[in-house]
C-alpha cells in the first residue's frame, strides 16, 4: 500500500524517525546507567511499546488504568499506572489486572490505599504502590517526607498491596531534599524503599541526579511542539508524526482549507498548530471543527484544491488520541497499520 492510496485525514508515523527517536532515548538512559520505564500516553499504541522494550526499557507507563487495561491486552507487562485509582468501579479492574499482570499504581492517600487493598483481599491479587511525593506540581502528592513515611506505614500493613517505594514529577533539582528526607524517613521507620522513580522527558540526568531508580520519559518518542519548543523548531528528521490532509477550498484569497480541524488535528486554541512539510511557509492560523485554516499568503508556490499536505502537529499524543488508526510509513510505502488502542479510555 502506498500513502496515494490513503484516505484523509490519515495519521502517519514516518518508522526511520520513531526508531531514531527510540534508539536515542535508550542510549541516553543506557549511559546515564538509570532504568527507562517509557509513558505509554503519547502513542497508546501496544506495539509502540513493544519497541521500546525490546530498546530496552524496563518496563511501560500508563496514566489511566483503561490505558494499562489496553496495553495488557496488548502484550504488555510491568505496568506503571502513574495515577491516584478510586472508587470500586476501578479498583475491581485493577486487582483483575494484576491477577494477569504485575501492575504497580501510585497513591497519595490512605483512602486510595485501603480501596486497592480491600479489591486485591477480594479477588486474590497483589499489587504494588507507590507513594507520589508533591515537590513543586502542586497537583497530586503528599505534601512532606512525614506523610510519606506515615502512609507508607499505612501500606506495609495493608493486605493485597506491595510498597514499593516513591515517585515524582517533574523531576526537578529542587525535589533532592524532599526525596532525600522522605527515604530517610522510610529508613527509620524500618522500610526499604526499592524504586525511586523520576519523569519528564529532558529530565534524564536530572532524575539519576536526584537519585531515581528510573525515569517515566514518554513524548520523546513524538518529540513535538510542546517538547521542542517553538513550532518553527519542528522537523520531519525528528517528529514521526504526520497527519496526511487534503486541501478542500482555496475560495479565500491566501487562504487553503483542509479537510482536518479541531476533531482531527488539535482541539489546542493557540496558533500555530503545527508544520507542514511540503509548504513551511504556510501557517496553520485556525481551527474549525473540521476544517483547518491555513494562511497560504507567504508560500512561494500555489496550492491548488486537492493537494495533499502532511501536518507535524504541535502535540502529537493529542492528536494521535483524535485516531483510531496509525499508519507505520518509510518514504511513501505504508509498511504496517495499527490500532491506536488506547485512545479514549480516560477512566
Amino acid at each position: 500500500m502506498r500513502t496515494t492510496d490513503l484516505d484523509t485525514p490519515a495519521l502517519l508515523c514516518d518508522l526511520d524517525v520513531l526508531d531514531a527517536n527510540l534508539s536515542l532515548m535508550a542510549d541516553r538512559c543506557r549511559s546515564l546507567d538509570i532504568a527507562l520505564r517509557p509513558h505509554t500516553k503519547s502513542h497508546k499504541i501496544p506495539e509502540i511499546a513493544h519497541l521500546q522494550i525490546a530498546h530496552g526499557a524496563k518496563g511501560i507507563t500508563c496514566q489511566k488504568l483503561g490505558e494499562a487495561e489496553a496495553m495488557a491486552a496488548g502484550g504488555l507487562d510491568d505496568i506503571f499506572i502513574a495515577y491516584n485509582i478510586v472508587g470500586s468501579a476501578k479498583t475491581e479492574r485493577l486487582a483483575r489486572l494484576a491477577k494477569s499482570r504485575k501492575i504497580r499504581v501510585a497513591v497519595d492517600s490512605a483512602v486510595t490505599a485501603e480501596g486497592i487493598s480491600a479489591a486485591a483481599v477480594e479477588l486474590g491479587a497483589s499489587v504494588e504502590i507507590i507513594v507520589e511525593l508533591d515537590t513543586g506540581s502542586h497537583r497530586c502528592g503528599v505534601q512532606s517526607p512525614a506523610d510519606a513515611a506515615e502512609l507508607a506505614k499505612r501500606i506495609v500493613a495493608l493486605p493485597g498491596l506491595q510498597f514499593m517505594g516513591v515517585m515524582t514529577y517533574p523531576s526537578r533539582e529542587t525535589a533532592r531534599p524532599f526525596i532525600d528526607e522522605t527515604v530517610d524517613a522510610l529508613s527509620a521507620s524500618g522500610i526499604e524503599c526499592k524504586v525511586i522513580s523520576g519523569g519528564g522527558t529532558g529530565s534524564e540526568a536530572t532524575s539519576k541526579a536526584l537519585g531515581c531508580t528510573e525515569t517515566r520519559s514518554g513524548s520523546y518518542v513524538w518529540e513535538g511542539g510542546t517538547r521542542v519548543g517553538q513550532t518553527s523548531d519542528l522537523s520531519p528528521e525528528r517528529c514521526p508524526v504526520r497527519l496526511l490532509c487534503t486541501v478542500v477550498s482555496t475560495s479565500v484569497p491566501g487562504q487553503a482549507v483542509l479537510d482536518a480541524g479541531k476533531k482531527a488535528l488539535t482541539a489546542m486554541s493557540d496558533s500555530p498548530f503545527g508544520l507542514i512539510i511540503e509548504q513551511p511557509a504556510a501557517k496553520i492560523r485556525g481551527m474549525s471543527v473540521e476544517h483547518g485554516h491555513v494562511d497560504i499568503s507567504e508560500c512561494p508556490a500555489e496550492i491548488h484544491v486537492g493537494d495533499r499536505l502532511s501536518v507535524i502537529p504541535k502535540h502529537g499524543g493529542m492528536t494521535t488520541n483524535l485516531h483510531d488508526t496509525m499508519y507505520g510509513v518509510r518514504g511513501e510505502t505504508v509498511e504496517t497499520i495499527w490500532k491506536v488502542a488506547g485512545r479514549g479510555k480516560s477512566q
